[in-house]
């Protein structure tokens, strides 16, 4: 069967080189296998006839059975003709216009013969016309291969413009089903089939083109869509399995003096729930014969640096040296001064190595880490160089990961001869469908909640006409004390965009908050690094009072002082940009405030995350509500996105069909790693072709 399906498309009769070639373009259809492939969109429900007194104005289609009993040609306009039929039933007549193809309707309609019409009603002045029907011959209408719905698939202007209609698609899909003598294998075990009583493959591949009834066809629909996510979840499961089974980690056997130092003395505050579990699932890997290949998910502020640096310890206890990578040198600045400033009593010697490190200490650095001298090192991708070079590195720590690419983060194994146990964290909530789609094969920790002490942010949307409340709410703020972040969407005003530039706001700003009373920063991606570190600098030390930035300042600045984070033209950024640069501030014990200020024209979808935003702090729920908008390829940047070209299922609206894959794959596996029982050798097969193409969901049949 499977061979039949490789056939090229032009083979298929009704199809030949032209249409094809234009398949090929326009729908990527190479094979027969494609083509089966092309779900529909929606479907048309066919199962009603009305009659013609049963007839209302509105613009849906509708079929009904009737006669023509009479065809004449009518001339309008200059030299124009139309046809015009008058068709009736036992109930009443209507009239049928047609304004192409005249000659040969004229010559091939039948009269007084039963038809089937089905076409969008017009109604003028009580009487109702239907333009350019579709006509079938009732008899035929019953003996022909249709359904009940009627499949509308994806197309495109030029397929439709070169004649490829859905009609045309259809009567290809018909020929297909012909031609295979619909004898789909089926790729499911049994069991599973009937303890989730799913529709065998072949039924379920027919009902989605030609459904039966609807009950038939959302079977089919959630049959085709637990399969697809059933096989991702299959991939990336054993690829977990795998690796664990094959790439030994060092085991890391002892909890030793630093950590239950650490642990016991000196951290500065009583650890979450949400943490100790974190550092419990962390300490379980590291003590297993197998490499740690863990995803740590936290909100902003949740307390992940402290959660590394225990992890750190672990590694120093065995005997080992610790690295951390960050994507830019303000956050890996920020990782050291923190765990320098956590780690002080333990007397550790930790560095921090970036692109801007003078190399009078590069080489220090170099020195002391091949000698094993150096535990802790913290730093950028200065950290992949060749000449890097550790005496035994344990346990490598990535943040922010999605801004690395696959390759770097494999430098970082080679840097031992057994790979270093890795822990990814993340500041992005990554909604839990996404992180079991594409984290699949990591394990996956969250730290769901704040340290104790923290106030939730208060955020609130303003419009431009309330800006001189909101400036009088500053300066009352900046009065007790405070500091305040401004940040714009853009450094220079594009021509198309009136949106305030971000210079305009400074001069602005700094004339309503003129020296010697307030100080102004001013940050953006333009400055010398280092005039930017100054400005940052002056601000975290309280030498100035606010801070106009651009996002610059989304990840990286730790200034608890800082208590109001005003964004202009918000509904310029992203649900999760929002969500990050609201993070800036909360960070000390008292109240914070972020303020997003918009002009009055909003669209529907900036309303939305307004609103999201004044109603959680929850990083998870927003993250689900910037899934809804922005779909699965966005949120991961496109060089992931590629990862889910599904075919049917729907990420959001199939989590549950995913959970229940997820479920069911992760028990198939538990019990037969290989699928190499008799009861899974077709799963195998199957299993093995996907693993061989590029795309590997292409084609489950």
């Amino acid at each position: 069967m499977n061979n039949l399906l490789e056939t090229p498309i032009e083979y298929l009769k009704g199809v030949g080189p032209q249409r094809g070639e234009l398949l090929r373009k326009e729908l990527q259809i190479f094979k027969y296998s494609d083509l089966l492939n092309l779900y529909p969109n929606r479907y048309i429900d066919r199962t009603r006839y009305y009659k013609i007194n049963q007839l209302v104005d509105s613009a849906s289609e509708v079929q009904i059975i009737g006669k023509i009993i009479h065809i004449k040609t009518v001339e309008f306009g200059k030299g124009k003709k139309r046809l015009s039929a008058t068709f009736v039933d036992e109930t009443g007549q209507m009239e049928l216009v047609w304004f192409q193809g005249i000659k040969w309707i004229r010559e091939n309609v039948k009269i007084n013969v039963p038809y089937v019409l089905f076409g969008k009603i017009n109604s003028f002045n009580g009487t109702f016309s239907m333009a350019h029907p579709e006509m079938e011959l009732l008899e035929e209408h019953k003996a022909s291969l249709r359904s009940a719905m009627q499949p509308i698939y994806p197309s495109t202007e030029k397929l439709n413009s070169k004649g490829i209609s859905n009609k045309v698609v259809i009567k290809m899909m018909q020929q297909l089903f012909v031609e295979t003598h619909v004898l789909f294998a089926e790729t499911l075990p049994t069991y599973l089939v009937e303890e989730l009583q799913l529709l065998p493959k072949h039924l379920a591949m027919f009902n989605i083109h030609f459904p039966k009834s609807q009950e038939l066809l959302s079977k089919a629909q959630f049959r085709l869509k637990f399969e697809e996510l059933f096989f991702i979840q299959l991939q990336l499961i054993s690829k977990n399995l795998i690796r664990k089974h094959k790439i030994k980690g060092h085991p890391f056997d002892k909890v030793g003096d630093y950590f239950s130092t650490m642990y016991t003395h000196y951290l500065p505050f009583e650890l979450t729930n949400a943490q100790k579990k974190v550092i419990k699932e962390i300490r379980n890997d590291l003590g297993s014969n197998a490499q740690m290949n863990r995803l740590l998910q936290g909100d902003v502020g949740s307390g992940k640096t402290i959660v590394a640096l225990m992890s750190m310890l672990i590694a120093l206890d065995n005997g080992f040296q610790a690295c951390l990578m960050a994507p830019t040198e303000i956050l890996a600045a920020q990782h050291f001064n923190g765990i320098l400033e956590l780690a002080k009593p333990l007397n550790i010697n930790i560095k921090l190595l970036t692109g801007s490190t003078k190399s009078s200490e590069r080489k220090i650095i170099h020195q002391e880490l091949e000698e094993g001298r150096l535990h802790i090192i913290i730093g950028t991708h200065a950290l992949l160089e060749d000449k890097v070079k550790f005496h035994n590195l344990g346990l490598a720590i990535i943040d922010e990961q999605h801004r690395f690419g696959v390759e770097q983060r494999s430098k970082l194994w080679h840097k031992n001869t057994i790979p270093p146990h890795i822990l990814v964290m993340t500041a992005t909530p990554i909604p839990r469908t996404l992180a079991m789609s594409l984290y699949g094969d990591l394990d996956i920790s969250v730290i769901d909640e704040l340290p104790p002490g923290r106030k939730p942010i208060l955020t609130v949307h303003r419009y431009d006409s309330n800006r001189l409340k909101v400036w009088k709410f500053i300066r009352d703020e900046i009065e007790k004390g405070r500091q305040i972040y401004i940040v714009y969407p853009l450094i220079q005003e594009s021509e198309k965009m009136d949106y305030k530039d971000l210079m305009d706001g400074y001069e602005s700003i700094s004339r309503d908050f003129p020296l010697p009373k307030y100080a102004v920063s001013i940050v953006h991606g333009q400055m010398k690094p280092s005039d930017k570190d100054e400005e940052m600098r002056r601000f975290s030390e309280g030498k100035t009072n606010i801070m106009v930035a651009t996002t610059v300042i989304e990840v990286g600045v730790n200034v608890p002082n800082a208590s109001v984070m005003i964004i202009e033209s918000a509904e310029r950024f992203g649900l999760s940009q929002l969500h990050q640069l609201r993070g800036r501030v909360g960070r000390g014990a008292e109240q914070s405030y972020c303020i997003l200020m918009t002009g009055n024209k909003l669209s529907n979808e900036s309303k939305t995350r307004l609103e999201t935003m004044c109603k959680t702090n929850d990083g998870f729920e927003i993250a689900e509500v910037d899934l809804k908008l922005r779909g699965p390829g966005d949120i991961m940047g496109t060089q992931q996105s590629g990862v889910l070209n599904l075919q049917i299922a729907d990420l959001i609206k199939d989590k549950d069909i995913l959970q229940l894959a997820r479920y069911h794959a992760i028990q198939l596996l538990k019990k037969d790693p290989g699928m190499e029982k008799p009861e899974h050798q077709k799963l195998r097969e199957v299993f093995i072709a996907l693993g061989k193409k590029k795309n590997i969901w292409n084609y489950i049949s």
